[in-house]
């Protein structure tokens, strides 16, 4: 096992396109890191450098205590789990999980065993028999687990190796890996463009844009301190909700747009320094679905909230869960950031025919809501959770890395 340590990395194609500009990563021990953003951010660029598939233009890439710019990939240590399992088809299970080894000249019995013991860990014991053909998707990407598990390497290297399967199969391999990591300690670097793998998978998830590092941290603190209008846009979903807004001290302090007004706590002042300094002026403001509840079945947790009254345009029930989308009455925030997560995210309700100059929104409530289409509904919403980004830079106000 190893630590993964990025310097200054650079990936400069032909042309001068940089995939990957000036990356700064440390990758601890036994980390299982998630590098995630949309496509062609560089992502599965950096796994190739760390893998050694591809050249490095800058900086310094080492694996434990070694410099590794110029060692060849099979002097790495590292394996590396490919999207299309890259399975040899003429094999069995058992001879593609021993295939390695044997190259390796390892002692039959060393290499029966490591084979033994990966198949029990996934499940893969009655199918050591068969050719990859006769095996389902997910069989098929175990066993391209198990072959990089018997290796017994310093790291993995994963390449959005879910994402052939379908949707239920992905949550139980999502749930495999985790068990996995959690038994074995390897250092993980894992590359995917959904950021709910990314969420639920991380130790601590590396956020990237256009080759560039915008933020890495844990999940939570992805979800709850965005540094910038991208991640905040980027990370969870249905995405952030955003809208050009106000901040006004009147009564007290608020939020003021699409002829709502919104209290802020006066907590949030010393919970964001400097955000004091833009009262008067326009910021972006930000609210997650969840942050809202239906006030008939947010029960007694809500006194306090804010609350908003809409019409609900569209319902989608998700069983525990309802979103509700509505209308606002402000255009939708034009700002680069947001614009790139917007197209980065697979959330289908940008794509709903707008009326005019007005924002779609999404409130995820209580499916004890029983709200339909077309009803009125009163929401309300938690002010403690609100986000407040710069207009021109896109960056979160008050956030510690940008202070």
């Amino acid at each position: 096992m190893a630590s993964i340590v990025l310097t200054n990395v650079d990936k400069i194609y032909a042309g001068g396109v940089k995939a990957v500009n000036g990356l700064n990563l440390e990758i601890k021990d036994g980390e299982f890191m998630v590098l995630v953003g949309p496509s062609g951010c560089g992502k599965s660029t950096a796994l190739r450098m760390i893998a050694g598939l591809e050249d490095i233009s800058g900086g310094e890439i080492s694996i434990g205590d070694k410099v590794v710019n110029h060692l060849p990939p099979k002097d790495r240590d590292i394996a590396m789990v490919f999207q299309n399992y890259a399975l040899y088809p003429h094999m069995t299970v058992e001879e593609n999980l021993a295939f390695g080894l044997k190259l390796r000249k390892m002692p039959k019995p060393e290499i029966q065993k490591r084979v033994n013991d990966a198949a029990k860990m996934l499940g893969l014991e009655t199918y050591l028999k068969r050719k990859p053909a006769a095996l389902s998707g997910g069989q098929r990407q175990r066993v391209a687990m198990g072959r990089a598990i018997v290796r017994e390497p310093q790291a993995f290297l994963m390449d959005e190796p879910l994402s052939n399967l379908d949707a239920k199969l992905r949550v139980s391999m999502r749930a495999s890996l985790n068990q996995m990591h959690e038994r074995l300690g390897v250092t993980t670097v894992y590359v995917t463009h959904d950021q709910v793998e990314a969420m639920t998978l991380g130790d601590r998830v590396c956020v990237l844009r256009d080759g560039l590092l915008q933020q890495v941290d844990t999940p939570q603190n992805l979800f709850d301190k965005p540094v910038n209008l991208f991640v905040a846009g980027f990370m969870g979903s249905p995405s952030m909700n955003f809208a050009t807004a106000e901040l006004v001290r009147d009564d007290g302090p608020a939020v003021s747009f699409a002829g709502i007004k919104l209290p802020i706590p006066e907590s949030t002042f010393s919970d964001k320094p400097g955000l004091d300094q833009y009262v008067g002026k326009k910021i972006i403001l930000g609210i997650r679905p969840s942050d809202f509840e239906d006030s008939s079945s947010a029960g007694n947790h809500a006194n306090g909230w804010a609350t908003l009254p809409v019409k609900a345009e569209v319902t989608e029930e998700l069983g525990s869960e309802i979103n509700v989308l509505f209308l606002i009455d402000a255009p939708p925030v034009e700002h680069k950031d947001t614009v790139a997560a917007a197209d980065a995210g697979d959330d289908e309700e940008a794509a709903l025919p707008l009326s005019g100059d007005k924002s779609l929104w999404t409130a995820r409530v209580n499916a004890r809501s029983h709200v339909r289409p077309g009803q009125n509904i009163e929401l309300v919403v938690d002010t403690h959770n609100l986000h407040f980004f710069d207009p021109s830079s896109g960056l979160s106000i008050g956030h510690e890395a940008n202070r």
